[in-house]
């Protein structure tokens, strides 16, 4: 089984919230999950996986709502909204496939979060920085991936503008061609 060797925490500080902290979990110093929450249940402290809403089409002009909505948020024709439990209207994007790795990730992640809370890890704003939990001592493992996600950005930038200037590129060639068939 793979080993946490890294848990971040970033403290929510609501007075009657349920939420009350998120965390990025590193596995094998290699692999990284962000968006886990920590909520305070009615049987104490448990791991919400990171998720994202689900939607449908409007049938009219395509654009996507949550499942719940009556009504669509473009062009205001009358959907058909899906009657469906709370907890279907999202969708876990990562999740543990059995309950032997649930409760070691849960463990995990919840053992930091009091550690933290004990020492007074947390600073006393609404989101503090991320709390580095103790399970981790390899700040440098962290930069790479920070560096890593800091090239993914500036290459998808480039892809971008290499894109938009192509798409420039192809209009002047048709207005070109335009102008030539039309003898401008």
């Amino acid at each position: 089984m793979v080993e946490v060797t890294e848990v971040r925490l970033s403290r929510r500080n609501s007075k009657d919230g349920k939420l009350k902290a998120f965390a990025t979990i590193t596995f094998d110093n290699q692999f990284v999950i962000r968006d886990l929450k920590i909520i305070d249940g009615k049987k104490g402290y448990f791991v919400a996986m990171p998720s994202k809403k689900v939607y449908d089409s409007c049938q009219k002009c395509g654009k996507k709502n949550p499942i719940r909505n009556n009504y669509c948020g473009k062009c205001g024709v009358k959907l058909n909204p899906r009657k469906v439990d709370r907890r279907e209207e999202h969708r876990d994007i990562a999740h543990p496939i059995n309950s032997k790795t649930r409760d070691y990730i849960q463990e995990a992640v919840v053992g930091e979060y009091k550690k933290a809370l004990e020492e007074g890890g947390f600073q006393d704003d609404e989101e503090s920085d991320y709390f580095e939990g103790a399970k981790s001592s390899k700040d440098d493992d962290f930069d790479k991936i920070s560096a890593y996600e800091d090239d993914y950005e500036i290459e998808a930038e480039h892809t971008e503008h290499i894109e938009h200037t192509e798409e420039a590129e192809h209009s002047e060639d048709t207005e070109h061609e335009l102008a030539d068939r039309l003898d401008i």
